[in-house]
């Protein structure tokens, strides 16, 4: 037989000592969650109406014993730096911004809370002593072991062995108790105390009202485990005077056990303390429990918690009792996907509170914040265009779609990485001066709020406002409120330390889930599962490293410190883990302890160490389960096929309509569209569908194609302005203008005019710098290996159109093709087509049976444009023998201009062979443009074609498919 539930043994025990006397007495446990559960006990037992004990938390229990409020944590923050600055002027050391010394004041004043709670002298532990020998003579009462845990950490500091770090630390170690002192002083100054504070006036008999517990009967402790020395001191006081009942929630498995790290604080409460139990003698359950432990590996963080939903459907217990079931959080970051796992119907009360970090309203408060920030940073200019588009697209921002669209329109067309903030008003919206610049604390906060009202009424009017929303809303501006106290009275705060102050200020917010509290469901982290029992446990997130968890809280007061003074270490942290986790299987009948298997950079794919020991020790059977992911094949979508009839048709005869001037010509990049993807070249030139806009953070160095190659017809136009014939000494002087050359070209690229850009940003110097190089590499190559040289044409001088001649339905027929050639010059009696690339073009071709199909990761696109050049100018001129030559910046001084043929050796195409190849390109070049007007060959998507990803194609085809060229 399992006893009783633990709190309705309390609620029995406390019934048969007081019965009526109920009301006289108090009732404190560790948190408030058990308070309701043990309300509920009472009033089952009592079976008639009578009145309640006090409850209270211990916290609000010893609270009643101070007269003055207790100071928030920013308060105690402005206090202590500015004690800290005094201290450091005495010193004449130079003083330190708040935001320079709030990570250190977090760990300083939670040192000094620890230090209050147990009851240590700060002038002990901070004691700076130079010379070992005096530690048995200023140090007589500590142990051997603390004496030589104090000589470990002073050894380290030998003269002639600090470090920088080590000095620093010294120095703040030194002035660390006369700032203790002060502190605590204008604190009763202020009259003001600390949660710490109270506890040490307390024990040590300051307090303002030292004697409220007079006002009780008795007072129950309920659920108590790891005390500090401020708690031993006064229950050891009061159990003496009579006034302390202890109900300690333990089993003898782990507390007679001294191997138990579970049952350590609970022996010392009992053996060293002499604390006693009310409940008596301690029950023996554990040892005694064969249940079966269902053991889940999930294969994910968030996999874990969708096995709830399998899981809790598959337990037929009747989950309305409140002692029911329990889904326990080893990880409580799993409590929003748990809370979107649960199955339908299914009543749940979550007792930890939905945290503001992972709502929407702390993405977009955060996001007013991180633009506030960018404002300061450039005196309100610009806010850059990713956060823009974030908050356009918040479901709280509630900007109209219509001004969505037209700010996102401005942002495309312009091409803005910075967008300007005079662009920025708005009109519609939760906030329409979201984009406003602040300064100044009170104009920060003053706004914050103002944006709150705005979502709050936005909500409301739009009747989409949740219950859960108007708490978060309400619990920040409480928040916000108890900041601007703290800020009343002090200097204005840099802007990046007043919106971290706002974030800490609202990272700890979290609005109850309402429920009702004793039906359904119940979710709660581990520490609030103390002194409740449940028929059925969900151990959630239960691996090493969550349970126990291995994160250490920041101290200045080293580890073999705290040992010498009997101070908390990281042994305590585990046995508080130990003690949570096997106190929560004294009662279920089933349990299940879900962990991930998943190895990552965060997890060790291990279950807790706790579990490892249960297994070996206990008598429980372990049933272990492999979460199984289902996978699904998704069957390949049959390849889309377009005929070519109708409006189809109607839109490409027209490229074949020669009684229409204005008839449609075909480009190079049409051409080699085609070849890469018959349905690709539907999509762009038949249907028209055009890239949407996008601007990334690598923008400005997709330009740099561009760029170049207006860099290179500037210096050409330059040199065959000044003479005819370019010697290689007038290209060489050229290369020292480039800098200026290439910013005019990017100038004119982003705004259509030479010299808008007088300080080029961090990204535009990166692309200029490149463009230089990448100029320069073209430069010397004439300089070095073509000059003398005299320039016939440059792109743009001439459009290059040509009819093509091709049969289609059995008639000849003319295409219009055209192409703009970056260069056309005469080198030695020879004309030369020249393309400029900054890709990863290649002047390599692996053979004509690859180069004259469609394209392949072997084909080359780059051949095929040239070579489309080189035939529409020698048609259009009537010149023959004009050599191609590609000029591919990053393999222009190792490979060469010229085409060559791999295989056995290196074969560089040219003279006849050229010609050869120009006339087998002929050839394929009325073929393929043959089988694209044909209209009983469909399109379709070529699957030998090299694919790229992010194409916006994609999504048509199916598949990634490669961008057009620069």
């Amino acid at each position: 037989m399992r006893n009783d539930p633990f709190l309705q043994q309390v609620a029995a025990d406390l019934l048969s000592r007081f019965g009526d006397d109920l009301k006289d007495v108090a009732v404190v446990l560790t948190n408030k969650r058990p308070i309701v559960f043990l309300r509920k006990h009472l009033a089952d037992l009592a079976g008639r109406p009578l009145w309640s004990p006090s409850f209270f938390t211990v916290q609000e229990f010893f609270r009643q014993s101070a007269a003055v409020p207790e100071a928030s944590p920013l308060a105690q923050f402005f206090i202590l730096h500015r004690l800290h600055n005094a201290a450091l002027r005495e010193e004449g050391r130079p003083e330190e911004t708040p935001d320079e010394f709030y990570p250190l004041a977090e760990t300083i004043l939670s040192d000094f809370a620890q230090l209050d709670y147990d009851l240590v002298a700060p002038e002990a532990v901070y004691a700076e002593l130079r010379d070992i020998a005096l530690l048995q003579q200023r140090f007589p009462h500590l142990s051997a072991d603390q004496q030589r845990f104090m000589r470990q950490f002073w050894e380290s500091f030998s003269v002639g062995k600090q470090t920088a770090i080590q000095q620093k630390f010294l120095q703040l170690w030194g002035r660390l108790p006369t700032l203790y002192q002060r502190f605590k002083a204008e604190l009763r100054e202020q009259k003001l105390t600390t949660t710490a504070g109270n506890y040490r006036d307390l024990a040590e008999g300051r307090a303002d009202h030292p004697d409220f517990i007079s006002a009780y009967k008795q007072v129950a402790f309920v659920g108590f485990n790891a005390l500090n020395r401020c708690e031993v001191k006064l229950f050891t006081q009061w159990q003496e005077a009579g006034k302390a009942l202890f109900y300690f929630d333990a089993d003898s498995y782990y507390l007679d056990d001294d191997l138990q790290e579970a049952g350590l604080f609970l022996r010392k409460n009992v053996g060293q303390y002499g604390l006693h139990n009310a409940l008596g003698e301690f029950p023996a359950a554990l040892g005694s429990k064969t249940d079966r432990i269902e053991l889940v590996a999930a294969s994910g963080k968030v996999a874990q918690a969708k096995l709830l939903s399998t899981l809790l459907e598959g337990q037929p217990a009747d989950r309305e009792a409140p002692t029911n079931t329990a889904i326990i959080l080893a990880d409580e970051s799993l409590l929003v996907p748990v809370l979107q796992s649960l199955p339908d119907g299914i009543d749940f009360n979550v007792t930890m509170g939905y945290p503001l970090s992972q709502s929407t309203l702390f993405g977009y408060l955060d996001g007013w914040l991180g633009i506030q920030q960018q404002l300061a940073a450039n005196q309100g200019r610009s806010v850059h265009h990713l956060d823009v588009e974030a908050i356009l697209a918040h479901p709280l921002s509630g900007i109209s779609p219509e001004e969505r669209d037209n700010l996102q329109g401005n942002i495309n067309a312009n091409e803005w990485l910075e967008v300007p903030a005079t662009e920025l008003s708005l009109t519609t919206g939760s906030y329409p001066e979201f984009f406003i610049p602040r300064s100044g604390n009170e104009a920060v906060l003053q706004a914050l709020h103002a944006l709150l009202d705005g979502v709050l009424g936005h909500r409301q009017n739009a009747k989409s406002l949740r219950h859960i929303e108007a708490v978060l809303i309400l619990a920040v501006k409480k928040a916000l409120n108890l900041l601007q106290e703290g800020l009343a009275h002090y200097p204005e705060l840099s802007m990046p330390f007043l919106c971290s102050l706002v974030r800490k200020s609202l990272q700890g917010i979290s609005a109850p889930i309402e429920g009702e509290p004793l039906k359904g469901v119940q979710i709660m982290g581990l520490l609030e599962s103390r002194c409740l029992d449940f028929d059925e446990i969900y151990l959630i997130g239960a691996n090493e490293g969550k349970l126990p968890n291995i994160t250490v809280a920041p101290t200045f007061i080293p580890d073999s410190i705290r040992r010498a003074h009997g101070l908390p270490v990281l042994e305590n942290q585990d046995a508080l883990s130990a003690y949570l986790f096997y106190r929560l299987l004294q009662y279920p009948r089933h349990i299940t302890v879900v962990y991930n298997a998943v190895v990552d950079d965060s997890n060790s794919g291990e279950v807790s160490r706790f579990v490892r020991q249960l297994a070996f020790e206990s008598r429980f059977t372990f049933q272990q389960h492999n979460q199984q992911q289902p996978i699904k094949t998704i069957p390949a979508p049959p390849s889309l096929s377009l005929q070519k009839t109708g409006a189809v048709w109607d839109k490409l005869s027209r490229y074949l309509d020669d009684t229409n001037p204005d008839r449609p010509k075909l480009s190079a990049s049409a051409l080699t569209t085609y070849l890469q993807s018959p349905l690709l070249f539907f999509l762009k030139y038949i249907a028209g569908i055009k890239e949407p806009p996008k601007l990334t953070e690598e923008f400005e160095m997709n330009r740099l194609g561009t760029v170049v190659h207006a860099v290179m017809q500037d210096v050409y136009e330059q040199l065959k302005a000044e003479n005819d014939t370019i010697a290689p000494h007038s290209i060489l002087q050229k290369i020292k203008a480039l800098p200026q050359i290439c910013l005019e070209a990017l100038s004119k690229e982003l705004y259509g005019e030479a010299g808008r850009i007088q300080a080029p940003n961090s990204m535009q110097r990166i692309l200029l710098k490149v463009a230089e190089e990448y100029a320069a590499v073209f430069l010397h190559y004439d300089a070095t290996h073509v000059a003398p040289l005299r320039i016939v044409e440059l792109e743009n001088e001439r459009d290059y159109s040509v009819a093509f001649p091709i049969t289609v339905g059995g008639e000849w027929r003319t295409i219009v093709l055209y192409g703009i050639i970056d260069r056309v010059d005469e080198v030695n009696g020879k004309t030369r087509i020249v393309d400029y690339k900054t890709g990863r073009d290649e002047v390599k071709f692996h053979g004509l049976d690859t180069l004259f199909a469609p394209a392949s990761a072997k084909s080359n696109k780059a051949m095929i444009q040239t070579l489309f050049y080189t035939y529409v100018y020698e048609q259009v001129t009537g010149r023959r023998s004009v050599e191609p030559n590609l000029y591919i910046a990053r393999k222009l001084r190792k490979e060469g201009p010229l085409f060559y043929m791999s295989g056995r050796g290196r074969y560089v195409v040219e003279d006849a062979e050229l010609e050869n190849i120009k006339a087998q390109f002929t050839d394929f070049l009325r073929q393929t443009l043959e089988e694209l007007f044909n209209p009983d060959v469909p399109f379709r998507h070529n699957p030998d074609a090299v694919l790229y990803p992010g194409d916006p194609y994609r999504e048509f085809l199916g598949i990634d498919v490669p961008a057009e060229d620069d």
